[in-house]
């Protein structure tokens, strides 16, 4: 049975996104980061610059609650 990735949130910083992936996978949550950025040019224009934070689906809520708890990393804006 395979799980369904969700959105968790989105991000335009890069560190930021490494971050939180770093945070969840350390807690034991699968995470992929999902860019539309085509390197080299480093743009960050409008859905170019977007980086989608994923996890599965049954790991949504307690990723949200680690985020939430963490003091490191910027309340983010959940879509």
């Amino acid at each position: 049975m395979s799980s369904e990735w969700v959105e968790l949130l989105i991000t335009y910083d890069p560190l930021e996104a490494e971050m939180i992936k770093d945070l969840l996978e350390s807690g034991g949550i699968p995470v992929v980061l999902r860019s539309s950025k085509v390197s080299p040019y480093p743009v960050n224009i409008g859905k170019i610059g977007e980086i989608k934070i994923l996890v599965k689906k049954e790991d949504k809520e307690t990723a949200e609650e680690v985020i939430k708890g963490s003091e490191d990393i910027p309340d983010p804006h959940y879509s």
